[in-house]
């Protein structure tokens, strides 16, 4: 399925096309297989990018086995040393909740995902069919940030992270990929898709970071 034509939320003055796969025969099988042709996961939607005018999202992943942490990468490390990592199945937790929301307050206001309710949560995030996990950031026992990650046969995907906007300071965004990077090799997955790095977006073009 293929949409109008929209305005484009990642570079100004554009508009933006978005091809859909077909709801009714996902599954994480499929999803794996289409994730390796560009395509990515919101809620129980997989879509991609499908401007015949434009080709500026371009679909990056990381071979995690190739990674080399850079001096900015050390540091962020050396910051975060302290925090405690879990890894649980997606689920639906108060505490989840109100740190999603309080970021979306921060980071987003006024644009579409502020305000956001428990089912939008669960709707956006965790869907019906895929194989999500949270991988869970805690500073002396207290929820910080939660990078959501599916597992795919061939490696992991960043689905959404939010963090703590009090925390800036700390570059949890960053930390959490780096946590997801050493995940994905702990699972002896080769890569971690990170979905579409758009150059002169201030929202994607920090995917370039990560060689």
């Amino acid at each position: 399925y293929v949409t109008p034509p929209q305005v484009c939320p990642y570079l100004p003055g554009r508009e933006s096309i978005s091809l859909f796969a077909e709801p009714a025969v996902l599954d994480n099988t499929l999803y794996g297989r289409l994730a390796r042709i560009g395509f990515r996961r919101s809620g129980d939607q997989v879509y991609r990018p499908a401007c015949g005018h434009c080709q500026a999202c371009v679909p990056v992943r990381i071979p995690v086995e190739a990674f080399r942490p850079r001096r900015r990468d050390r540091r962020n490390l050396g910051r975060n040393a302290g925090l405690e990592l879990r890894i649980t199945r997606a689920y639906f937790s108060e505490e989840h909740f109100q740190l999603y929301a309080t970021y979306l307050d921060a980071r987003h206001p006024g644009g579409g995902m502020d305000a956001p309710t428990p089912e939008q949560f669960e709707k956006f995030l965790i869907g019906t069919w895929s194989d999500t996990w949270f991988l869970e950031l805690h500073l002396e026992q207290r929820l910080v940030a939660v990078a959501v990650t599916d597992r795919l046969e061939d490696g992991l995907s960043a689905v959404y992270t939010f963090y703590d906007p009090a925390l800036t300071d700390r570059g949890l965004g960053h930390h959490c990929i780096l946590r997801q990077i050493t995940h994905g090799l702990d699972l002896g997955l080769p890569y971690l898709y990170l979905g579409y790095w758009v150059e002169g977006s201030d929202k994607m073009g920090y995917k370039g970071q990560y060689r």
